[in-house]
């Protein structure tokens, strides 16, 4: 196993690293800092929970130049506000060794407290496009010295409807530059980020988006629909710290309520909500204040909380790739975990073909069916209780 040092971060880099337990690198890192340090240009295929910020974090905090106000020098792009805010935690104490500044903007705040941050300077600015392109139309900041870009999660961006505003934003930043793109997958509108605005890419695919959740249990449970909600309170209660997947916003808000009258300590997580609502959501369940978090699919791309025990589709997943995205919040970097699919007696013709699909084994219907991910590792004593750490 090579060390941080081994890559090429520097000791003081390593030294912020040590002082957070971080003392080896995950594949992810191994594989792209050295290319990254070195200035190439990298495309790299992993997914959500595998290191990636510090796979390019380390690299823009060694290399990013001394901005102006206003003037940002390096660009890190992301889906969600929650994931901007996560990337912003990780690189601060990073930046902090170099006397950099890490800035970061997105949607669902004020704008002033993000302008004042802006002006007063930032060397790597953390953003979520929408949010980005209204200040830039405001004139509070102009892109056109930032020499480094990371887009973070393509294929995500993809999915939300964000690659047009992506290919704006980078057409706005210096030229040439070192362009970085992570994403689960790199095949369709994420292939043309990387023809439009990579030069001569090194490209690295250490784990792909069949990864996600690859050392979780899956199971899949024949469920009456008026017992959904007992059911989900019995598994938290066995499991530990849960997300619980709704098709809908009220459904979310809906099943936290009774999870809560069942005795479930539960809140909703979605985008009907307000910013501050959803940091005190996804802060209350990181400290273990909250057992559940009850999301919808949109809200929990920017879910990355280490230690989950346990993901609940208590509705079904809209497809294959849904599925492995929600069951990606468990099981991550190594650890154990649980994906537990509520089928109701309608539900069972879709829940076969789903399985199927996914390459999981399949029970008769109505029976209760076990399946393991990919690349499984042997069954163990869970850990429960455990102290949850937010990561990207």
């Amino acid at each position: 196993m090579s060390s941080f040092t081994d890559l090429g971060v520097p000791a003081d880099l390593v030294a912020v690293l040590l002082d957070r337990n971080v003392s080896e690198p995950f594949p992810i890192q191994a594989a792209t800092i050295p290319d990254l340090m070195s200035g190439r240009d990298v495309c790299g295929r992993a997914p959500t929970g595998s290191g990636k910020t510090l796979a390019f974090g380390l690299p823009i905090v060694e290399r990013v130049g001394r901005a102006r106000p206003g003037r940002p020098r390096a660009l890190v792009l992301a889906p969600t506000r929650e994931l901007a805010a996560q990337i912003q935690r990780e690189l601060a104490p990073l930046a902090a060794v170099r006397q950099r500044r890490v800035a970061t903007v997105y949607g669902g705040v004020g704008y002033e407290q993000q302008r004042r941050a802006l002006r007063r300077g930032a060397e790597i600015l953390v953003a979520c496009p929408g949010r980005l392109e209204d200040l830039i139309e405001q004139r509070v900041v102009d892109l056109g010295m930032v020499d480094i870009v990371v887009v973070d999660e393509a294929d995500r961006m993809a999915d939300m409807g964000f690659l047009p505003a992506v290919r704006r934003l980078l057409d706005a930043t210096k030229s040439p530059r070192q362009t970085m793109l992570f994403s689960a997958t790199l095949d369709g509108d994420v292939a043309v980020l990387t023809r439009d605005y990579q030069r001569d890419p090194v490209r690295h695919d250490v784990a792909g988006i069949e990864s996600d959740a690859a050392d979780a249990e899956h199971r899949f449970e024949a469920v009456d629909l008026r017992r959904r909600v007992a059911r989900a309170a019995e598994v938290i209660a066995a499991e530990g710290p849960t997300i619980v997947f709704c098709r809908t916003r009220h459904g979310a808000d809906k099943v936290a309520r009774q999870l809560t009258i069942a005795g479930v300590q539960a809140t909703p997580i979605h985008g009907g909500l307000s910013q501050n609502r959803r940091d005190r959501a996804l802060a209350a369940f990181s400290k273990g204040s909250c057992h559940a978090l009850v999301a919808t699919d949109v809200a929990a791309r920017g879910i990355h909380v280490d230690d989950v025990a346990c993901v609940v589709h208590f509705d079904p997943p809209a497809d294959a790739k849904t599925y492995v995205h929600r069951s990606g919040r468990t099981a991550r970097k190594g650890t154990s975990g649980v994906v537990i699919s509520f089928v109701t007696p309608d539900q069972q013709g879709d829940s076969h073909r789903l399985r199927r699909e996914l390459g999981l084994t399949t029970a008769r219907d109505g029976e209760k069916s076990t399946a393991r991910g990919h690349g499984s590792r042997a069954d163990g004593p869970r850990r429960r209780n455990r102290r949850r750490r937010t990561s990207v």
